[in-house]
Parts: C-alpha cells; structure tokens; sequence
C-alpha cells in the first residue's frame, strides 16, 4: 500500500479499545482516524485518550466520512448487519467482530453486501491467529496426527455465575442473537472448521439457568462491569450450549460452551485426536501447544509440551520477542489486523472472513434448532 489505511472504529467500549485500536496504531501502513459513539462526547474523550484525529456523533457520520478507508465494527451483535452493510455500501473494506450475524440470513446479507461492492472483508476470530493454534493446524495438514478421529472444545468462563450479575445485552436474544453459544460456541465452532474441517450435523441443548436478572442501574454498553439496579428482567439467551457433531471426514465432534464454570476465567480449548497422535491446547496456556506421538519409543511416550516462539518455526514469532519471550491475547489482534491489511493491498480478502463468519452462523443455528427439535439438524 502506498498510502497508510485510514480506519473508523464505530465503538468507544473499553474492550475494543484496548484489543483492536493499539493493533491498527503500531504499523506504518495503518491508523485510526476516526471514532464514533452515539454520544458525542464519549467520542471525543477516547479519541483524545488515543490520539485519533476525528470523533463523530453518530456511526452514519462515520461511514458517509470520504477519508475512512475501512470500518472496524466491535459493536452489539444486533448493529453487525445495518452498519456493515452500509459501510460496504460506501465502498469501506470491513473488519467485523463474531459472529458475523445473529442469524445464518443476517451473515447471508452481510456477505453478499461486501461482495457486490468488492471490499475486502474479515472476521475477529482471533483464535486462528494464535501461533500454537496455526502449528497445530501445520501438524494435522502435513499428516503428523494421521487419520483424525476426534475434535472435542470447551469455551468454559464464569462471569455470570453469580444470579445477581446484572443483564447486559449479551443476555438480550433481540441484540445478543443467543448467549453463550454465540459469544463462546462461536469461536470453538470456527476452531473447529480451521483445524479439522467443516461441521455437517449437529445435536444439541440449549440451558439458561438463572431466568430473569436485575437490570443495570446504567447501562454502559459493555459486557461486564454494570452495577445492579432493582428492576428485574427475563434473560432470554442460553447460560450453556453443549453439542455433538458430524464433520467432514469421518471426524465426530464435541462441543462445550458456558459461562457458568465456576473458577474457569476463560478457559478456551480444543484436543484433537488422530491414528498418530495427539494435540491439545488452552488458551490461558496460549504459547503452548501440548503434542503426542504415537510413534515415540514406549519408553518416553506422551505429551510434550512445545512453547510456539521460535523464529522461524512458529507464525509470526520473528516479528516479535527472542525465543522463549511469549506473546499474550492483544498480539492475536495485530495477527488479524496485520492479515487484514494484507489483504487490502492485494485486493484479496483474508481468512477468516465473512464467508467463515456466514458459515458459522448458519452451523449456530443448527445447534438452536437441534435443541428446540431434539434431533439431529444439517447445517447447510
């Protein structure tokens, strides 16, 4: 590219602020310039904070802004498909958080949008971009773990375990789409579709636990935080998803997503299991990746553990610290941005993108129907 890509961020919350601004800030090729908010002044205080040059009012100023090269849109799942579809209207490449849509239709929409304007599109599941993720991915390409069997993952977290956590939108079917299976099943679901392939038919049920929370007593916009109010409300999403799946291949699946695991911070991992051998991976251990080779004398067989740093060897690791130095949850999100704007300056849109972001939803809603049928559902 010859020229910096400038991007709009259509969000103030704090989260989006720290994860995905600071990737777009530290190259030569990219920057923020410009932040919008329905309040005006949330704007202008996190553009400030942050050194971007523009804040706006509303995010249809944002997008009707002919400086903006592309939209990274972190907002509530239900301002996905308006805001992306007029982004890709205005000729703006779209970087969009999961899932894509709340409904296989609403992605169907959302991709067709970016299509017919020929931007380049991707999708936040930055769990690809995790250099242990990417090696187990090279070991079951190259044959390593043999025939795959298995692919079993669980997305186990606990912020909602207390009954008196407020309702955020996450816990709002209308803005949210579902709650745990979308927030959490989302990005286990992609894993799956990444390292093994593509999910056919699904089982599965569907819990909430706690059915109805106290309002917040503001609402911030965010996810967590909220401080209690007294008016209650129905939660109407699912606190846990667990499903069984067919995959391509012969592969069978195991899938686990809740948010009501006590003393399970963000427990996000998978196992994969083949005629050869093995690979295991935890989140909260991002840098490792836990291999086992069938083929090993009896004598020293199991697991070994491989920290994913080596230059060289390991994705992305050269650009980073010397060998053993490990990288944390932000770097996946310069890993998706530095893939985005690879491929804004080829013209070619990156994995994932909103054809893996469709694919997803339409496997989530599968796994609805499966749980409100009691029979097994095809995802296509």
């Amino acid at each position: 590219m010859s020229k910096k890509l400038r991007f709009g961020v259509l969000s103030t919350a704090n989260i989006g602020l720290k994860k995905v601004i600071p990737a777009m800030q530290q190259g030569e090729l990219t920057c923020v310039a410009a932040i919008a908010s329905r309040d005006l002044g949330k704007a202008r205080e996190a553009a400030a904070a942050l050194g971007i040059p523009t804040a706006y009012g509303s995010y249809e100023e944002l997008l009707a802004d002919p400086n903006i090269d592309a939209i990274y849109n972190p907002l509530p799942n239900q301002l996905h498909i308006p805001l992306t579809v007029k982004a890709a209207e205005a000729g703006k490449h779209v970087l969009c958080e999961k899932p894509l849509g709340n409904t296989g239709a609403e992605a169907r929409e959302m991709l067709d949008a970016v299509t017919r304007a020929k931007v380049v599109h991707g999708i936040v599941f930055n769990y690809r971009r995790v250099p242990a993720v990417m090696l187990a991915k090279q070991l079951v390409e190259s044959g390593r773990l043999g025939r795959i069997y298995h692919f079993r993952a669980r997305y186990l977290q606990d912020w909602l375990v207390d009954p008196h956590s407020p309702r955020g939108w996450r816990m709002d079917k209308t803005k949210a789409g579902s709650g745990a299976l979308g927030d959490l099943g989302a990005h286990i679901v992609d894993l799956c579709r990444y390292l093994v392939g593509e999910v056919a038919e699904v089982t599965a049920m569907l819990q909430t636990f706690i059915k109805e929370r106290p309002l917040p007593a503001v609402e911030t916009g965010g996810a967590w935080g909220n401080t209690a109010g007294t008016e209650m409300a129905p939660v109407t999403v699912d606190d846990a998803a667990l499903f069984l799946a067919k995959i391509e291949g012969g592969v069978v699946g195991s899938f686990e997503a809740t948010r009501f695991a006590a003393g399970r911070r963000n427990h996000n991992a998978f196992e994969v299991n083949g005629s050869k051998g093995s690979v295991a991976f935890n989140l909260e251990r991002m840098n490792e990746l836990e291999y086992y080779n069938r083929e090993d004398p009896p004598e020293v067989r199991g697991f070994r553990t491989i920290l994913a740093t080596e230059p060289g060897h390991h994705a992305y690791a050269a650009n980073w610290w010397p060998p053993g130095h490990i990288i944390g949850y932000e770097h996946t999100h310069t890993h998706i941005v530095y893939e985005f704007l690879k491929g804004v300056a080829k013209g070619e849109s990156p994995q994932p993108n909103f054809f893996d972001g469709w694919r997803n939803n339409m496997i989530l809603d599968a796994v609805e129907r499966s749980a409100a049928s009691g029979k097994w559902e095809v995802t296509s």
